[in-house]
């Protein structure tokens, strides 16, 4: 990725340009110390004089009214901006250059102007060290600070309820609420000089005389710390949406990755960048330079790599796309300027300013098809400013600062899920995930929330009831395989815990099990439910998450380990792609690794059915980590004899003859119930017998984890047994020497007889019932249906 940087062959200002901003992508304004503000049209590259300032009045700041709160289109930009200047005023200017109102603000210079992300507010700051709060029309409703120092910098956090401003070398977050103590910390070792705060990852960045600049949590943790440049930092600004920002000094202008490493750095001839604003799109930057140019810099060379392929933004209007294999070149114009792009499951998704474009390739060899180059699938967008694309394999999700939509790869709108207080402008790769059926979307207002979405028809999942975690969701993620009821979702949480959830729930309680913990980053494989994290030192590929839900026992033996010392400090997981892994160290290098082949192509053999396959490959390749895998999934299909064989193969005794017990219930519905005793669900496996109405096997289950009680309600329920459960339970008080003081049984006991020969005759008529049940064999009695299975074979008499 790189910046294309353009200047004017001479500079439109004759003194010192002290700001900029954007109304739309093709239309920019500058102010400078000419007192003149300038409007620019980028399509015909005009300038044209908007208004002419006051000999005594110097901009210092400009802001545009955001869009978002006017409900403007792609095509509409903001009709108004707040102009600060050093006359202690800040001035608010129509479009059309009409000084609508001019407020007396602060003692000297105002320094900083900010709108928030509802323009229901105006943030102000000063030389004389206040940091004001004001109305839409200019009247004051608070001052937040009284600083010893001037203020140079403010920001407002992503809510719109808190407020970051400097104080000398200090950064400050302080809530709008009266009482509420604010953060503060040393961030440099110089005056800070300029503060943005990105409402989408929630990060603070900070730039200073120290000539460094910084990235922050809302923690006041360092995230990132640059090293010492030659010049003081004098403009900060992130992207809208988070992914990347850009850092001004004197003839330098460098673009970065949110995690703080560098993809470009330019050195025109400016003189110092005072003042840095990106387009809506994220696209372009403009910078107010020291002498009189305005700086407008073009992001290209974007790069996508999927499985063969590599797709690059090479122009603002082109991409080309490279098949490594045999170094074929197809190049893609277009009628607008890229603004999104991706590349995943044989699909290129192109989002410009006006138009979606799908380009579809051949899935059986994995290539683009030619024909398709020509003709892709287009449709209009109702926005400009696409923010993210995600992809699944039969469908993607596009999501602009109106909403969140999903489309088929024919171009055709599938859904658009919403929910009360849905921003969506403020939606990442961390925070919404899709896969084939489900969407999810982690809640702003509520961080402890996630919604599941069906993908098809936007409706809520299951009972309707959101996700609620026990703690603030950092990043969700779907897995992509298997069908719609055993989708699962990873999260981490606000401690870097890793847990697995079922989404599609009727009725039950979802199972949340945790998986590990420090997890840093994590990525699903896109062909199986593989999952890939980087965790306290290590990489970790769980083989076969869902083993957790099986047997617990089974996991650690499901679980590929290596120590991540090789990646560098903090790496992040890009792809997960066969059984390849591409991560991002710190600097910005890419690093591949890769783990066995075999676990894939297992994976694939149990999702078509092919159980002896799956032997044959475990016996051939003689590991642990896949007869554990096997034991897993034979277990949760209900495949009793593959089950059998990979039991035996780990050593798991108990386990074997568990199973070969169960094989010889009569009963499917009864042997379905015992393998969800083998998975550790009592609860699924006595539901699973009442439904098939084997009350005596459900009343037995209970005796056999000793659920007395519960054993009793349903013999007296169904009025069947009632001298079992009463019979049993003497047994146990007398071999362990005690007396009975439960008032149910002792007022049961009273007017029932215990005729051990009447309740073995009874236990022997059940026996005979479930042998003339007309069943099908065994070995056909396999099934993927409930993944919760029974009881414990009969109790013996």
């Amino acid at each position: 990725m790189r910046l294309k940087t353009n200047l004017q062959k001479e500079p439109k200002h004759a003194e010192l340009v002290s700001c900029v901003g954007w109304t739309t992508p093709e239309e920019l304004f500058s102010g400078a110390d000419d007192h003149l503000i300038l409007k620019w049209n980028l399509v015909n590259n005009e300038t044209t004089s908007l208004v002419k300032l006051p000999e005594d009045v110097f901009p210092t700041d400009m802001h545009w009214f955001p869009k978002a709160a006017t409900g403007g289109g792609k095509k509409t930009g903001s009709d108004l901006f707040c102009l600060t200047s050093t006359d202690g005023k800040f001035h608010l200017i129509s479009k059309t250059g009409r000084v609508e109102k001019s407020v007396e603000a602060h003692k000297g210079a105002v320094l900083s102007g900010r709108w928030s992300y509802d323009g229901s507010a105006l943030l102000t700051a000063g030389e004389d060290g206040q940091v004001k709060v004001w109305s839409r029309s200019g009247m004051l409703r608070s001052t937040l600070t009284q600083n010893s120092t001037s203020v140079y910098g403010v920001a407002w956090g992503p809510d719109s309820d808190q407020v970051l401003f400097t104080n000398g070398r200090q950064l400050v977050i302080k809530s709008l609420q009266a009482n509420a103590k604010p953060t503060m910390w040393k961030a440099h070792e110089g005056v800070i000089l300029q503060v943005d705060w990105n409402p989408v990852n929630n990060l603070i960045l900070s730039g200073g005389e120290d000539c460094r600049y910084k990235v922050w949590d809302t923690y006041s943790r360092l995230m990132y710390s640059s090293s010492v440049h030659d010049y003081p930092i004098t403009s900060v600004a992130w992207t809208p949406d988070g992914e990347l920002f850009a850092v001004g000094s004197f003839n330098t202008l460098r673009l970065c990755d949110k995690t703080g490493w560098s993809y470009a750095l330019e050195k025109p001839n400016t003189g110092s960048v005072f003042k840095l604003s990106w387009s809506s799109d994220g696209t372009q930057v403009a910078g107010a330079c020291g002498n009189g140019q305005v700086l407008i810099g073009h992001i290209l060379e974007r790069r996508l790599e999927w499985n063969n392929f590599e797709a690059t933004v090479t122009e603002s209007k082109k991409i080309v796309v490279r098949n490594v294999l045999n170094e074929t070149y197809d190049k893609l114009d277009f009628r607008d300027r890229v603004i999104k792009a991706s590349l995943a499951f044989n699909y290129l998704v192109v989002a410009t300013s006006s138009q979606c474009y799908i380009y579809s390739g051949e899935a059986s060899e994995a290539r683009f098809c030619t024909k398709n180059f020509n003709t892709p699938m287009i449709f209009d967008l109702k926005e400009g400013n696409v923010s993210l694309i995600m992809q699944a394999e039969k469908h993607f999700l596009l999501i602009d600062v109106a909403g969140v939509y999903v489309y088929t790869y024919d171009g055709r709108l599938a859904c658009s899920p919403k929910y009360p207080g849905l921003r969506a402008d403020i939606l990442n790769s961390q925070t919404v995930s899709i896969s084939n059926d489900t969407v999810a979307i982690r809640d702003k207002a509520d961080e402890k929330v996630v919604y599941v979405f069906d993908a098809l028809s936007g409706k809520p999942l299951g009972d309707g009831k959101p996700i609620t975690h026990k703690l603030e969701v950092m990043e969700i993620a779907l897995d992509q395989c298997g069908p719609g009821a055993e989708r699962r979702l990873a999260i981490i949480d606000k401690n870097r815990d890793l847990y697995l959830t079922s989404v599609r729930v009727f009725g039950t309680d979802r199972k949340t099990v945790k998986l590990g913990t420090m997890i840093m980053s994590l990525a699903w494989n896109d062909a199986t439910n593989m999952l890939a994290a980087l965790a306290d030192g290590k990489f970790t590929v769980w083989y076969y998450p869902s083993a957790v839900y099986v047997d617990r026992d089974l996991l650690p033996r499901t679980i590929f380990e290596k120590e991540a010392s090789e990646f560098g400090k903090n790496p992040q997981l890009l792809q997960f792609v066969g059984n390849h892994i591409v991560i991002r160290r710190a600097e910005g290098s890419l690093v591949s690794t890769s783990i066995s082949p075999y676990p894939a192509i297992l994976h694939s053999y149990i999702q078509s059915g092919r159980w002896d396959d799956a032997v044959r490959l475990s016996r051939f390749v003689k590991d642990e980590t896949l007869w554990a895998c096997l034991a897993a999934m034979s277990a949760y299909a209900k495949e009793l004899n593959t089950a059998e064989i990979a039991y035996a193969a780990i050593q798991e005794a108990d386990k074997v003859q568990f199973i070969l017990n169960i094989k010889d219930i009569p009963v499917k519905d009864a042997r379905n119930a015992e393998m969800a005793l083998l998975c550790g669900n009592p609860q699924d496996a006595e539901a699973i017998l009442l439904q098939a109405g084997l009350t005596f096997r459900a009343i037995l289950l209970n005796i056999q984890l000793y659920n007395w009680d519960r054993a009793l309600e349903l013999a007296v329920k169904h009025k069947t047994h009632v001298d079992t459960v009463l019979g049993y339970r003497q047994k146990y008080m007398t071999q362990y020497g005690k007396q009975e003081t439960n008032k149910r049984f002792l007022q049961y006991k009273e007017g029932i007889e215990i005729d051990w020969e009447k309740i073995e005759a009874k236990i022997e008529m059940e026996y005979q019932k479930e042998r003339e049940r007309p069943e099908r064999p065994v070995s056909t009695a396999t099934t993927a249906g409930s993944r919760s299975g029974g009881t414990r074979p009969a109790v013996k008499t």
